[in-house]
C-alpha cells in the first residue's frame, strides 16, 4: 500500500539476505513426539514484523504470530520436546521459537544446519530490530498494518467503508457524521476513496496528539519553535530536572527530525514529541533501571524475588511439568526456585507436585536447565529451594547431580575462613548456586572434630494442608533420613521449624530459616511486625502460597515485605495483580531480583511497625499528585472487529496499610486509539520507601466486571516528575510496544 511516508519494512535490514530468506519462507518439520513430526511451512510477512504457518493439511486454517511475541530463538535442542524426541546426530538442524505469552515452544527441524542457521540468524535480526525501533516507529508499524487489514479488495485505496474498518482496527468507534467528516477533509481529488498522500494525511490526523501540542505552544516562544533555552525551560520547570544548556542543546541533535530545524540549534513539534515518547523520559527514574544499590550488604538485608512450585506451568493438581517453567522464572529475574524431588524409576530423581497428576520431569533435567538460564537475566545467586521427598539413595544421586552439573558455582562451604557470623552480599555470591533444605547438623559442626556421625535422620518438613502445632507434633514422628552428601551442601540455608520469634533468638543461627504457609504468615505481619521485622533482619524467612490454592492463584506479597520477610514465593505462571506487584518491586535495580530493604528495616533496634505507622525516620509523608491525561494505541480485549475498548485508568498505591488507596477515571466510550480524560488525583503516601504506585486500564462493562488491558507498576521512589509517558504491559508482563499512557505526577512533601 503507497502511504508516501508510513515507514513499512524494518529500518537497516534491506537486501539483507537473512531477511529475503525469511520473506521466501520454507518448509520445517514440527515435532511434537517421537512420532509425530509434520511439515509446517514457516513465512515472514510483507510487514515484516509477523509470521505466517502453513499446514499441509488440507482445510487446516493457517496461522499467524509476531515477532515481538517471540522471547528467544534457540539453536540446537535445548528444548525438552527436541531432546526428548529427536537424535543427537540432527542437533545441529535443531531449533525453537520460544514465546513470550503461554503459547507453547515451536520446535523445529530445518532440512540441512546451513538453512537452520540462516532461520535462528534471521529472525534474531528482526527481533532485534522490531525492539529497537522508537515507540513513534513501532506506532506506525501498527496503523500500517491496520491500514492493510482495512483495504479488503488489496488496490492501495481506502473507500468510506474501508475508512470504517481501518478505524474499528485502530480500536476507535466513530459516529458515521464525524467518520463522513474526516474522510471528506482527505479525500482532496473528490473521488470517493483516499490514496498515496491522501492516506498519510489521515494518518497524520489521528496521530495528532492535541495535548503535548499544547504543552510544546507554551514554551515554544522562538519563532513558533522551542529554542534550547525553551526547552532548558521546560525540563526545569515541569520535568523537575537539574541539567544544563547543554543538555537541551543533546535533546534536539538527538531528536530533531527536519535537519534545517535541527541547524538552527530548534526543536519541532514532532521532534519535541519524538523525545517525549523516548524510553529515558518515561515515568522511570533510568537511574533505576541499572544496579544503584549497595549490593554488600548481608543477604538479609534484600527481598528476594521467590518463585512456588517453580517447575508447574498451570495448575497445582494436572497440569504439566517442564524445564522451561524453571526458564521462564528464571528470565524474569526470580532468584529462589523450588523443586519437589520424589524418588523415580532407574535411580532418577524426579520432580513433581507429589500425590497429584501434575507430569513429571527429572532432576537432573531440571538442574541443567537452571545452570544454563540462571544468570542470563542476572548474576545475583540463586537459591535453590529443595522439598525433599527421596530415599537416601537418590538423594546422592541428587547430590551427584548437583555437584556434575553446577560445578564450582554450587557454594559447598562458608565464604573465607572459620565459621560465619552473618550471610554474605550478594556481590560476594555473584554467579553462585545456594541450597536450601534440610542439614543433619549444625554448620559449626563442620568446623570441629564433631562430625555428622552416622546419623541420617532429620524431622521432615513438608509443604501441605495448613499446619497446625498439633499436626507438627505429629509429624515430629515422622522422620526423613537424609544422604550425608546431600546434607553438607546445604550451607547458608538450613531449613528448620519455626517455634516461635522468642526462640528463634535464642536458639537459632544466623543461617537457620523457617518456611511459612500464606497464613501464618500473615497473621504474624498483622500481630507481630515489629517481632517479624527484627526476626528477618538477620534471619532469612520463606512465605509460599496455601495448599488450597489448586489454581496456582497467589496471595498479596505486600504486608509479607512490610513485616521484612525476604523470601515471598509466588506462582510465577499465573498472570494476576499480585504477579503484577511482583514485578513492579523487582522491576529496578537492574532486575537483579535483589532489592535492598529500607534502613529502618535493616536495623536490628528499629522500632517501625507497619500497622500502627508510629512516627519514626521511616515516616517522610509525601503528597502524590496524578493527572491522567490520555492513552495511545491501547490493544483490544475482544477481538471481534467491532468490539471496541470503553477505557478507564486506575491508579493503586501499595505499601503500609495506611497508604493503600484505589482511584479511578471516569470510562471513555468507543476509543482506544487516543482516549483522552485530563482527570487529577492525589494521594498521602506516609512511608514512601515501601510504596507501589500501579496504573491500570481496564475495558468499562456496565453489566459485569471490567476486563483488563494493561498495566505498569513501580516503586513509589522511582517515579519521575513532570509530564511521562507510562509503559504499559499486558496481562502476561510483557511489554505491549505501541501502546502508552500520558500522565503527569507532581510529588510534595506534605504539610
Amino acid at each position: 500500500m503507497d502511504t508516501n511516508g508510513i515507514e513499512k519494512k524494518p529500518t537497516g535490514l534491506e537486501g539483507d539476505p537473512d531477511l529475503q530468506f525469511l520473506l521466501q519462507g520454507g518448509d520445517l518439520l514440527k515435532v511434537l513426539s517421537p512420532s509425530w513430526k509434520k511439515t509446517r511451512f514457516l513465512q515472514l510477512q510483507e510487514d515484516c514484523k509477523t509470521m505466517y504457518r502453513k499446514s499441509k493439511k488440507p482445510f487446516k486454517s493457517h496461522q499467524t504470530f509476531p515477532i515481538d511475541d517471540i522471547s528467544s530463538v534457540r539453536k540446537g535442542r535445548q528444548s525438552e520436546g527436541l531432546k526428548k524426541y529427536t537424535e543427537e546426530q540432527i542437533e545441529g538442524r535443531c531449533f525453537s521459537i520460544v514465546f513470550k505469552s503461554h503459547r507453547k515452544n515451536l520446535d523445529l527441524i530445518a532440512s540441512s544446519e546451513e538453512e537452520a542457521k540462516q532461520w535462528v540468524r534471521g529472525l534474531e535480526k528482526l527481533m532485534s530490530n522490531v525492539n529497537n525501533l522508537s515507540r513513534q516507529q513501532t506506532r506506525e508499524h501498527w496503523i500500517f498494518n491496520c491500514l492493510k487489514k482495512a483495504d479488503k479488495d488489496k488496490d492501495d485505496k481506502l473507500n468510506l467503508s474501508e475508512v470504517k474498518r481501518f478505524l474499528r482496527l485502530i480500536n476507535i468507534e466513530m459516529d458515521d457524521s464525524y467518520a463522513d467528516m474526516l474522510f471528506q477533509k482527505c479525500d482532496k481529488s473528490k473521488s470517493g476513496y483516499l490514496s498515496g498522500q491522501e492516506i498519510k494525511e489521515l494518518y497524520d490526523l489521528l496521530r495528532q496528539r492535541v495535548e503535548i501540542d499544547v504543552i510544546y505552544q507554551e514554551y515554544a516562544k522562538t519563532t513558533g519553535f522551542m529554542s534550547a533555552q525553551n526547552l532548558l525551560e521546560f525540563l526545569m520547570k515541569e520535568q523537575r530536572e537539574r541539567v544544563t544548556l547543554d543538555h537541551a542543546n543533546r535533546i534536539i541533535d538527538k531528536y530533531e527530525p527536519d535537519e534545517p530545524v535541527k541547524q538552527k540549534k530548534l526543536l519541532s513539534k514532532d521532534g519535541f514529541l519524538m523525545y517525549l515518547q523516548c524510553p529515558e523520559t518515561s515515568i522511570l527514574n533510568q537511574e533505576h533501571k541499572e544496579v544503584y544499590q549497595d549490593m554488600q550488604q548481608p543477604l538479609s538485608h534484600y527481598f528476594i524475588s521467590s518463585s512456588h512450585n517453580t517447575y508447574l506451568l498451570e495448575d497445582q493438581l494436572k497440569g504439566p511439568s517442564s524445564t522451561e517453567a524453571y526458564i521462564r522464572a528464571l528470565l524474569k529475574g526470580c532468584r529462589c526456585v523450588e523443586l519437589d524431588c520424589w524418588d523415580g524409576s532407574d535411580d532418577e530423581p524426579v520432580i513433581y507436585h507429589g500425590y497429584t497428576l501434575t507430569s513429571k520431569i527429572l532432576f537432573k533435567d531440571a538442574i541443567q536447565a537452571i545452570k544454563d538460564y540462571a544468570f542470563k537475566t542476572s548474576s545475583y545467586p540463586v537459591i535453590l529451594s529443595l522439598e525433599n521427598h527421596c530415599s537416601v539413595e537418590q538423594q546422592a544421586v541428587m547430590a551427584r547431580h548437583l555437584s556434575t552439573i553446577l560445578g564450582s558455582a554450587l557454594v559447598t562451604a562458608p565464604l573465607g575462613d572459620g565459621m560465619p557470623t552473618d550471610f554474605p552480599s550478594p556481590e560476594e555470591l555473584k554467579g553462585k548456586f545456594l541450597i536450601k533444605g534440610k542439614r543433619l547438623n549444625k554448620l559449626e559442626a563442620s568446623f570441629t572434630s564433631e562430625a555428622a556421625g552416622d546419623e541420617t535422620d532429620v524431622t521432615e518438613e513438608e509443604e501441605s494442608g495448613d499446619e497446625t502445632e498439633e499436626d507438627h507434633k505429629k509429624k515430629s514422628k515422622k522422620k526423613l533420613k537424609l544422604a550425608k552428601e546431600l546434607s553438607d551442601m546445604v550451607i547458608y540455608c538450613k531449613s528448620v521449624h519455626f517455634n516461635g520469634f522468642e526462640d528463634a533468638q535464642k536458639n537459632l543461627s544466623f543461617y537457620e530459616m523457617s518456611s511459612f504457609k500464606e497464613g501464618k504468615a500473615m497473621k504474624l505481619a498483622k500481630e507481630s511486625a515489629n517481632a517479624y521485622i527484627h526476626h528477618n533482619v538477620d534471619k532469612l524467612s520463606r512465605v509460599y502460597p496455601a495448599g488450597s490454592r489448586t489454581d496456582s492463584s497467589n496471595y498479596n506479597p505486600v504486608p509479607l515485605w512490610n513485616a521484612g520477610c525476604q523470601i515471598v514465593a509466588l506462582n510465577f505462571q499465573t498472570s494476576c495483580s499480585e504477579m503484577d506487584i511482583n514485578q513492579g518491586r523487582f522491576l529496578v535495580n537492574g532486575k537483579s531480583g535483589y532489592i535492598l530493604k529500607p534502613a529502618f528495616m535493616r536495623n536490628p533496634a528499629s522500632a517501625f511497625d507497619p500497622i500502627t505507622s508510629s512516627p519514626g525516620d521511616w515516616c517522610q509523608r509525601k503528597t502524590l499528585h496524578v493527572m491522567v491525561i490520555s492513552a495511545q494505541q491501547l490493544p483490544k480485549v475482544n477481538q471481534k472487529k467491532s468490539s471496541i475498548v470503553d477505557p478507564l485508568v486506575k491508579v493503586e498505591i501499595y505499601g503500609v496499610p495506611e497508604d493503600g488507596a484505589v482511584k479511578e477515571t471516569e470510562a471513555v466510550d468507543n476509543n482506544g486509539f487516543n482516549p483522552s480524560w485530563n482527570e487529577s488525583f492525589q494521594f498521602g503516601v506516609s512511608v514512601p520507601e515501601l510504596a507501589l504506585v500501579r496504573f491500570v486500564i481496564e475495558d468499562y462493562d456496565s453489566s459485569s466486571s471490567n476486563e483488563f488491558v494493561a498495566q505498569y507498576t513501580l516503586p513509589f521512589t522511582s517515579l519521575k516528575m513532570g509530564y511521562r509517558h507510562v509503559p504499559l504491559l499486558n496481562k502476561n508482563g510483557d511489554l505491549i510496544p505501541s501502546a502508552g499512557l500520558f500522565v503527569h505526577i507532581m510529588v510534595l512533601n506534605a504539610k
